[in-house]
This record gives C-alpha cells, sequence and structure tokens, in this order.
C-alpha cells in the first residue's frame, strides 16, 4: 500500500464530504485507503458518512471525542501505507497535490515530513504553511509582533524548500519516520501536536519540507474559535509545548515565556469577553449588507442555484464561465462536471482577496462556504 489517509471529523460531515470527493479524484492511480475517525459526532456524520462513500473509506466510529491527536493514532495503527498523510476535514485537495508530494517524497529519503501552499477561501496564501519551531526566542518575537522568522517569509512560495514545522491540516510522513520518532503525542487534546511532532521529525535526523502543491483549507471550521475552551486548549498546548521540550532552560528563559503565554490567555479571553457584552448590550450593532453569490457552472448546475437562491433570499447573479464572472463576495462554482477543484483554486489564487469561495454539489444539493452551509 502506496499511501494511508487520515481524516479526524467532529461536526462537519458537509466539509468532509467534500473532502473526500477531492481527496478521491486526488488519489486516481494511486494504491491508497482513507480512514475516517469520527469523533462522537452529534449531527449524523456517522450515517451520513456510510450512506454516501459505504466502502470506499474506512470509518471508525468513537464513542468518546479523543481530540485530535489520539483520534489519529487510531487510525495510523490500522493503517498499511508506506507514507500517512494526515488531512483536516474542512480542506479541498487540488487533483495533483498528492502525486506531486509523493514524487517529492520518493526522490528525497531525508524528506520525513511535507506539507504544501494551503490557500484560505478568499484565494490569499496561508501564512502559517510553512513555519519555524517556537523557541524561546522566536515565541518572543511573535508575540512582539515580529513573525517573518517564524513563518518562514525568506522562502519562496513557488519552490520546495526545507522548513520546521509542518501544518496538520496536511502533514505527510513515511511510517518509518514515524515507527522510529513515535505518533502524535496524546497529551495534546488539540493544537501542538503537528508542531511537537515535527520537532521530534527533525531530532531524528530528517528534514521538514514545503512543496508548491495546493489546497484549500477552511481554517477551523470543526472548531469553535469564539469560546473558552478553544482559548484554554489552544494555550494548555503550548506550555505543554514548552515544557517539554524547553523546560530544561533557566528561570530566567522559562518563567518570562510562561507568563507571556498566561497573559495572551488572560488577553484572549478579555476580548472574548468584552465583544459579548457589547453584543449583549447591542452596542457593537454594525449594518452589514447581505453577500452577493455568483453562481458559475453549467446549466442545469444554474438551473437549480437559481431555484436555491429564490428559496433562500439570496442576492446573486449567474454566468456559465470564470472569465465572465462579476463582482461578487462569494464565488460559487459547480464542483460536479464544470470545473476541477484545481481550476478552482487556481483562479481564487489569480484573484487572492477579491471573493471567497463557494462550492454546489449537484449531487447533494448542498451549497458551502467558509462559514455556512445551505442545503
Amino acid at each position: 500500500m502506496k499511501l494511508s489517509v487520515v481524516i479526524v471529523n467532529y461536526n462537519v460531515c458537509y466539509y468532509l464530504e467534500q473532502c473526500i470527493n477531492s481527496l478521491e479524484r486526488a488519489l486516481r492511480g494511486i494504491e491508497a485507503e482513507i480512514f475516517v475517525v469520527d469523533n462522537h459526532s452529534r449531527d449524523g456524520s456517522v450515517a451520513y458518512l456510510h450512506k454516501r462513500f459505504g466502502t470506499r473509506i474506512r470509518l471508525i466510529e468513537s464513542n468518546h471525542n479523543l481530540g485530535f491527536a489520539r483520534a489519529n493514532n487510531t487510525a495510523i495503527r490500522q493503517s498499511r501505507g508506506r507514507y500517512v498523510l494526515l488531512l483536516n476535514p474542512d480542506t479541498i485537495v487540488d487533483e495533483n497535490a498528492i502525486k506531486k508530494v509523493l514524487d517529492f517524497m520518493d526522490k528525497n529519503p531525508k524528506a520525513g515530513g511535507v506539507g504544501v501552499m494551503m490557500q484560505n477561501s478568499d484565494g490569499t496564501i496561508a501564512r502559517e504553511s510553512r513555519r519555524g519551531l517556537p523557541t524561546p526566542f522566536v515565541s518572543f518575537m511573535k508575540m512582539c509582533g515580529f513573525t517573518r522568522k517564524y513563518y518562514m517569509s525568506h522562502l519562496s512560495w513557488e519552490r520546495p524548500g526545507k522548513i520546521e514545522v509542518i501544518s496538520g491540516a496536511f502533514c505527510m510522513i513515511r511510517r518509518k519516520v514515524l515507527d522510529e520518532v513515535g505518533m502524535l503525542d496524546k497529551d495534546f487534546f488539540m493544537y501542538g501536536e503537528d508542531i511537537d511532532l515535527s520537532y521530534r521529525v527533525l531530532k531524528g535526523g530528517y528534514e521538514n519540507w514545503y512543496v508548491p502543491a495546493h489546497i484549500l483549507h477552511y481554517k477551523g471550521e470543526s472548531t469553535q474559535k469564539s469560546s473558552f475552551g478553544y482559548v484554554h486548549v489552544f494555550y494548555r498546548a503550548m506550555l505543554i509545548f514548552f515544557r517539554k521540550h524547553y523546560g530544561h532552560l533557566s528561570f530566567l528563559i522559562t518563567i518570562p515565556i510562561r507568563f507571556a503565554i498566561y497573559l495572551r490567555a488572560i488577553l484572549a479571553l478579555f476580548q472574548m469577553q468584552y465583544k459579548r457584552m457589547l453584543k449583549s448590550l447591542a452596542l457593537d450593532h454594525r449594518d452589514v449588507d447581505s453577500p452577493l453569490y455568483c453562481f458559475v457552472g453549467s446549466s442545469s448546475m444554474l438551473r437549480e442555484c437559481r431555484k436555491l437562491a429564490m428559496r433562500k433570499g439570496l442576492d446573486a447573479v449567474f454566468c456559465r464561465k470564470l472569465n465572465e464572472v462579476e463582482d461578487c463576495n462569494v464565488l460559487v462554482c459547480d464542483i460536479d462536471n464544470s470545473f476541477t477543484f484545481a481550476e478552482v483554486l487556481n483562479y481564487s489564487r489569480q484573484h487572492p482577496g477579491r471573493f471567497q469561495i463557494g462550492t454546489y454539489s449537484r449531487k447533494t444539493g448542498v451549497l458551502l462556504t467558509h462559514n455556512e452551509v445551505i442545503v
């Protein structure tokens, strides 16, 4: 078996369905298996996935929310691929991405892990596609607003380059490396486990690389980033990583870093509560125009989307080709027949910040954008 793909799902069945559809196109001609670990979702994900994919995926149905690290490890233990790809459910994979990464790893045996160019939903490049290790110095500089070293901004986006941290949203790693350095650290419930694994790959004598293959990442549709739980888990992960790898340093170094982490967590909670208070007092009222959707695709897709727009009261325009697209807030593409995922991602990349990318599937009748599911 060449490749095992592992996806952890929690209450994002529609995004996951789109992810798997794009993944299956990218895996054509590659001997591969797809594992989905459902972390006790409450949105009917398990039944939905059984209905949509059947035996095309290996579905592990957990009775508890295991967290990201434990869930991935559960599937990795059952997998057989020479390479393992950890993939987020809220991603779209370019049809050429996986072959490009596998070819690179086959030719570079010192590459223990590989990450790719992640696009935001508005076509801009996600800086976290390439990161440096959060050493005490780098962490201090980042907290002060100096992020060039942390995001490795000196590297070209168009050529492969050595990096230190691979994002867990798309992390290709050799089975041999996992056998040597270990799987994800279960002490990290969510966040930080990709940094920890990347660091252990480097300490094991291997290299981490960035390869200019493309995915779209909706960036956290499966997590609620406006909750106390998010702040607690995120900053706890930072502390776990720091204690694990830098706890041996002098108190003169460790105390200021720990203080800074606690301070950032407190400030994040304060800002969150402040926004909630303004909202409860109706003091944050802002006039927000309804988004303008531009649907582009086949005649049959446009007929369905006209009905959808009327039923949902959406402001919308319709066109057949990407070069006919008008100014809009959300560009909704037909990904069943009219366009490949690669074409959609490339067009978005050519117009960064102009609009958010959405997709419509006639097979399911679901419209997906960066922040909503319309059925």
